[in-house]
């Protein structure tokens, strides 16, 4: 299995921790979503990758090896900061960094000429990039991430500026080559996005990997929310009195809907909240609430970070 594996990255500028043992792997034939703040890590664990940065300790495997510069011939990336020849033209930029990347002039000129038209700029071939708007100039950078045939994918806010037509071409460009068995990871603040594309999401925080898992995995909280509607009640006065039975919490009010929060597997909890609904003789409707990738990493990178042992002794010293 062709599987990128980052392993214990550490990088400092200056006095800044940018990377504080980051580790996660990127199955081969997944789609990865790499989200956090601005200023998380997120580029600097891509640029590593790449060879760009050289990290403080740590390592980048692909396909059980090191990832050298001869292995780096493999990987396409796509940075932040678009880097394409604005005075060149199209197709023969495409083609020169196909060539760049091993291809024959025939395999390049073959390559170019599917990837223009996977992407609909196959009318533009003869441009010069400066003269596209910002989102062919993108369409064209994608390409130019994909017309070596590479065997990894490393996407910096791919989706950046594209209309809804663009982000559907990309979004089934990159799930193709997930099927083909290419390990591809991007980053993005288009959260729902990447919860409807990614197979597994990454939610970084300070240069750490505080959360890593499929959607369904992130929302297996210790704590739920339950949404519950009594009719003609927009005040929830049913539910007064729960609240600290059975860890019972209240969290809102929306219309008829009240929503409480319990322990997960608190079945005396819920069992405690139907009874009380019930009881009204007005119940419409009971459900748990499934939270979306905004609200997870939300409630990740809002977190209250552990104390370090420095910080604790710095406490007791003061106390």
């Amino acid at each position: 299995m062709a599987d990128l594996v980052i392993s214990g990255l550490r990088k400092k500028f200056g006095t800044l921790q940018a990377l504080d043992d980051m580790s996660f792997t990127v199955k081969s034939g997944e789609i990865f979503g790499f989200v956090g703040s601005n200023g998380a890590g997120k580029t600097t664990t891509m640029r590593i990758a790449l060879g760009v940065l050289a990290a403080d300790a740590g390592e980048v495997t692909f396909d059980g090896e090191k990832l050298d510069l001869a292995g780096r011939r493999h990987v396409g990336y796509m940075p932040e900061e678009r880097g394409l020849y604005p005075k060149m033209k199209v197709g023969d930029q495409l083609i020169y960094l196909a060539r760049l990347h091993g291809m024959s002039a025939d395999e390049a000129q073959a390559s170019m000429e599917h990837w223009t038209e996977r992407l609909n700029i196959a009318a533009r071939r003869d441009d010069d990039v400066q003269k596209l708007s910002l989102g062919n100039q993108q369409r064209v950078q994608l390409a130019a991430a994909l017309v070596h045939d590479p065997k990894l994918l490393i996407l910096d806010e791919p989706f950046s500026g594209l209309d809804p037509v663009a982000v559907e071409v990309m979004s089934s460009v990159l799930r193709d080559r997930a099927d083909a068995g290419v390990p591809v990871i991007f980053s993005s603040h288009q959260l729902d996005l990447v919860e409807r594309l990614c197979d597994r999401v990454g939610i970084v925080r300070n240069g750490l990997m505080v959360a890593c898992g499929t959607i369904d995995e992130l929302r297996r909280t210790p704590r739920t929310d339950i949404d519950v509607t009594v009719a003609g009640d927009s005040t929830g006065s049913w539910a007064d009195g729960l609240e600290g039975q059975h860890g019972i919490k209240r969290e809102g009010q929306h219309g008829d809907t009240t929503r409480l929060s319990i322990n997960t597997d608190d079945a005396a909890a819920r069992a405690t909240i139907v009874s009380a609904a019930s009881a009204t003789g007005r119940l419409t409707q009971l459900t748990d609430r499934r939270r979306s990738l905004s609200e997870l990493f939300q409630h990740v990178v809002s977190a209250e970070e552990p104390e370090t042992e420095e910080q604790t002794d710095a406490k007791e010293a003061t106390a």
